[in-house]
C-alpha cells in the first residue's frame, strides 16, 4: 500500500491489524491501549494472561495478523525424513489451526534451524498472503484457504543466493507490487553477484523490475526495505549486502540516494520520521575501517551520493541486529548485546545511561504501545516505561528454559502474540475489547499531474523466460521525476539480438534450438525502457563449448566460469579464484521441466586457479528436478540429495566410488517421478569406455520434488573442476 492511502478508506482493511513484522506503520509502534504489562508462562489454561499457545507454531520468525487469522513460516515435520517448510494460518482469536502450506526445500545450504528468517507479508486490500522460504522459493496464498494462486523459485529463474547463514528479506507491499531482495548471481549484465531487488505484479507474479546495488557484496542480509515519504517523493529506503543505505523510487527501481555506511553488510531495518532515516549497524564502520559499530542520522531528502553531505550525527554502538524504535524524539537502539541505548533525535546525544537487559544477546526487535516498550531478548521478556532520566522497568521475567526469542512480539485486537522456538503465546486479558487511537496521517506527497512530463519508461515484463517461436507481450508504463505512475504509454520498439517485435510490443523469439537471450527496448522522445529475455529450446540440449563462450541464458555460470583449452579443445572451467563464487551451482533452464537426463564429462583437477598443487579434489554434481548428484572428491563417493545441509534428515543416498585426479569421466543424472516418488538414478564411467549397462546409484524420494530445471554443482573451493559435452534429454517414455 502506498504511503499516502488510507487505511480506513477500505471497509475491510482494519487498523488493529498486523499485517508487516514491524506493523501497519513499519515502525514496531501499535496505537492499541489495554496490553497486558506481564504474564505467566506456567499459568495453565487462560489464566496469568495467557490466552492461547500453540507449539506448532514455534519458530523463528515474526508472525502476521490479518482480518482476524494469524500467519507464521515454520519448519514442517522437523527432524523427519518428510521435513519441509510451511505457512501456518491459524484463528488469532483462539490458535486453532485453519490450512498450512508446506513445500520442499531444495538447491539450499540453509539449514533448517533458519527457516522462517523471512516472515509473511499481507496485503490489507486483498487478504493475500506472501511468503519467501529458505531456498528462496516465493509464494503467493490465499489467505482464506491457503491456496497458492502463484509462485517463483526465485534461485531457478532469477539466481537469489541462499547460504548456510538462512538470511533472507521479508517481502513488502507497495501498490500493486509485492518487492523482495537478495544477493542474485544471474545471467548476462547481472551475472555479477550483487544485492538486487525484485518488483513482481502482486496479482500475477510479472516481473515488472529488477534493480541492483553495487556488484560483489561481503554479505547476504535481512534488513527489510520500509516504505516512506522523502523529500516530497515515495521512496523505500533498506540496507544492502553492500554495505550501504540506499533510497529507491519503489514503483520504478530508481535510486534516490545513497549513504556509503558499513563495510560489511547492513541487517537493521530503518527508520523514517520527517525526511530522516535513522538506523544501525555492528561492523567496520567507512568513515573509520578500524572503528566497529555505529548509530546514525542521515537527511533522506537529498539525492545521489549523500556519503559526505547527508549525515545529520553519529553515535559509537553495535546495533547490527535489532531495528529500533523512535517515539517522542528519542529512539530506543538494542544493541547486539542486549543493552538499550537512548539517544536525543534531535542532538544525537545519549540520553541517560545504557540498560543493561537480562540475557546477553538480542535478534527480535521492540515494539511500542500506550507509552511502554515491549523488548525481548533471546532468554528473556521486558516492559520499560520511559521517564526524564531514560526508562523504568516496569516487568521482566527469564523465560522457560525452551523459549527461544528470535523473532519480534506484534500487537493486533487487544492481544500480544509472542514468537519462541518452542511455541507462540497469545497474551491477554479475556473478554476485553480492543481499543487504539487512530494511526497518524502519512506525510503528503503532491498528485502525479502536479508533474506529467516522463522522466521513467518502464518496459514490462522485465524478466522473461520462454521457448524458440514463442511469443512475449512487452507493455510501456510511464512515470515522472518522482517515480509516480502518469500513464500507458505507445513507443518505438526495437530488439538487440535475435528475434523480431512489432509495432505493438509483441516479441517473436526465433525458431530452432539455440539457448539465446535479447534486450528488447521501447523508445519513448529522447528516453529508453529495456527489458531481457532468454530463449531456451525444449529438450535435447548438447552443448560443446567449441565457440569459446558459457550460453549467454545460463543463470549463475559466467561469472564463475571461463573457457580454456584443456587436451586440445575448449572446456568450461570452474576457477579457484572468484570471490564468493568457489561453490555454487549453474542453472541452465525452465523450472517446471520433469522426468529427464542430464549427461556430462567432467575432470577435478590438484592445481587452483593461480598455478598452485593441492592434495584436495574438488566436488562436480549434476542438477536435475530441484537433486544433486555429486561426484565427491575428498569422500570418494557419489552422493544424491536435495536440501544440501539435512541430507541426515531429509533425503540422502550414497555408494563409495573411487575416482582419479586429471581423468575424465562422464556422469549421467536421471530424475522422474512414478507413483507419486521421485525416481533418481545416476551413472559414473571414465570417458571413452563403454557406458556401463547398471546404475552406478538408485535412489527414491518419497517426499518428491516434481518439476525443477537441469543445472550444474561444483565446488571448487580449492582445486579447479573442468565440464564439457553436457546433455540434457527427455527420459525414454515420459
Amino acid at each position: 500500500m502506498a504511503p499516502g492511502a488510507t487505511l480506513a478508506a477500505d471497509a475491510k482493511i482494519d487498523p488493529l491489524d498486523w499485517p508487516s513484522w514491524r506493523g501497519p506503520e513499519q515502525n514496531g509502534i501499535s496505537r492499541e491501549t489495554g496490553i497486558i504489562e506481564e504474564w505467566d508462562p506456567d499459568a495453565k489454561g487462560t489464566e496469568g494472561n495467557v490466552l492461547w499457545r500453540n507449539p506448532e507454531l514455534g519458530g523463528i520468525a515474526t508472525p502476521i495478523v490479518l482480518r482476524g487469522k494469524l500467519y507464521t513460516v515454520v519448519r514442517s515435520e522437523p527432524g523427519t525424513y518428510r521435513e519441509g517448510e510451511k505457512v501456518v494460518c491459524v484463528d488469532a482469536a483462539t490458535g486453532k489451526k485453519l490450512w498450512e502450506n508446506v513445500n520442499n526445500v531444495y538447491l539450499t545450504d540453509s539449514p533448517a534451524e533458519r527457516i522462517g528468517w523471512a516472515s509473511c507479508a499481507g496485503d490489507p486490500e486483498t487478504g493475500k498472503i506472501y511468503a519467501i522460504g529458505a531456498c528462496g522459493y516465493l509464494k503467493c496464498l490465499d489467505g482464506e484457504s491457503g491456496e497458492t494462486l502463484w509462485d517463483c523459485s526465485l534461485g531457478e529463474q532469477f539466481g537469489l543466493l541462499t547460504t548456510y547463514g538462512g538470511r533472507l528479506t521479508t517481502p513488502i507491499l507497495f501498490d500493486d507490487l509485492v518487492i523482495v531482495g537478495g544477493v542474485i548471481i544471474g545471467w548476462g549484465d547481472t551475472a555479477k553477484p550483487t544485492h538486487r531487488m525484485l518488483a513482481f505484479d502482486k496479482e500475477t507474479g510479472e516481473c515488472i523490475w529488477q534493480s541492483g546495488t553495487r556488484p560483489l557484496p561481503d554479505d547476504t542480509t535481512y534488513s527489510t526495505p520500509v516504505t516512506c515519504v522523502l523529500g516530497g517523493q515515495e521512496a523505500m529506503v533498506f540496507g544492502s549486502g553492500d554495505g550501504g543505505v540506499h533510497a529507491w523510487q519503489p514503483r520504478t527501481g530508481q535510486s534516490i540516494w545513497l549513504f556509503d555506511f558499513s563495510l560489511r553488510g547492513l541487517n537493521v531495518s530503518p527508520v523514517v520520521k520527517d525526511d530522516r532515516v535513522y538506523t544501525g549497524q555492528s561492523e567496520e564502520n567507512v568513515s573509520n575501517p578500524t572503528t566497529m559499530g555505529s548509530i546514525i542520522c542521515i537527511d533522506g531528502s537529498l539525492s545521489g551520493n549523500i556519503t559526505k553531505n547527508g549525515l545529520e550525527w553519529r553515535l559509537p554502538g553495535m546495533m547490527g541486529k535489532s531495528s529500533p524504535l523512535l517515539v517522542d524524539g528519542r529512539l530506543y537502539c538494542f544493541d547486539d548485546q542486549a543493552k538499550l541505548h537512548i539517544v536525543d533525535v534531535e542532538t544525537g546525544k545519549p540520553v541517560g545511561r545504557e540498560v543493561r537487559l537480562v540475557g546477553t544477546r538480542m535478534k527480535g526487535s521492540p515494539i511500542w504501545a500506550e507509552g511502554k516498550i515491549y523488548a525481548c531478548t533471546e532468554t528473556a521478556w521486558h516492559v520499560m516505561q520511559p521517564n526524564e532520566r531514560g526508562v523504568k522497568m516496569i516487568d521482566r521475567m527469564r523465560m522457560p528454559r525452551e523459549d527461544e526469542v528470535l523473532g519480534s512480539p506484534i500487537i493486533s485486537h487487544g492481544k500480544l502474540y509472542l514468537p519462541t522456538t518452542s511455541q507462540i503465546y497469545c497474551l491477554g486479558k479475556p473478554g476485553v475489547e480492543p481499543q487504539a487511537t487512530p494511526i497518524p496521517e502519512p506525510p503528503k506527497v503532491e498528485p502525479p499531474s502536479a508533474d506529467d512530463a516522463v522522466a521513467t519508461v518502464q518496459l514490462v515484463p522485465a524478466e522473461a523466460l520462454i521457448k524458440p517461436g514463442q511469443d512475449q507481450q512487452y507493455r510501456v508504463r510511464l512515470f515522472n521525476a518522482r517515480g509516480q505512475f502518469l500513464r500507458d504509454g505507445e513507443a518505438e520498439f526495437s530488439v538487440s539480438g535475435p528475434g523480431e517485435i512489432d509495432g505493438d510490443g509483441r516479441y517473436q523469439a526465433p525458431s530452432g534450438g539455440k539457448h539465446e537471450a535479447a534486450t528488447v527496448v521501447a523508445k519513448v522522445g529522447d528516453l529508453e525502457g529495456k527489458a531481457r529475455v532468454r530463449i531456451v529450446p525444449d529438450f535435447p540440449w548438447d552443448f560443446e563449448f567449441a565457440g569459446g563462450e558459457i550460453p549467454v541464458p545460463w543463470i549463475g555460470a559466467r561469472y564463475r566460469h571461463v573457457i580454456r583449452e584443456v587436451d586440445g579443445r575448449n572446456v568450461m572451467v570452474k576457477l579457484t579464484t572468484i570471490p564468493k563464487g568457489q561453490r555454487s551451482q549453474a542453472i541452465l533452464g525452465h523450472d517446471g521441466e520433469h522426468d529427464y537426463t542430464v549427461q556430462a564429462d567432467v575432470l577435478g583437477s590438484l592445481r587452483s586457479s593461480d598455478g598452485r598443487e593441492t592434495d584436495k579434489l574438488p566436488d562436480i554434481g549434476l542438477i536435475a528436478q530441484r537433486y544433486t548428484m555429486a561426484l565427491m572428491g575428498q569422500h570418494q563417493k557419489i552422493q544424491i540429495r536435495s536440501w544440501t545441509s539435512q541430507v541426515e534428515t531429509r533425503f540422502k543416498k550414497e555408494v563409495p566410488f573411487e575416482w582419479e585426479a586429471d581423468t575424465w569421466y562422464t556422469m549421467k543424472f536421471s530424475a522422474g517421478v512414478e507413483d507419486g516418488r521421485a525416481v533418481l538414478k545416476g551413472k559414473v564411467w571414465k570417458r571413452g569406455e563403454d557406458e556401463p549397462e547398471q546404475w552406478t546409484i538408485e535412489a527414491v524420494d518419497e517426499v518428491p520434488n516434481v518439476v525443477g530445471s537441469p543445472g550444474l554443482f561444483g565446488n571448487a573451493q580449492v582445486s579447479e573442476l573442468y565440464i564439457d559435452n553436457v546433455k540434457v534429454s527427455e527420459n525414454q517414455g515420459s
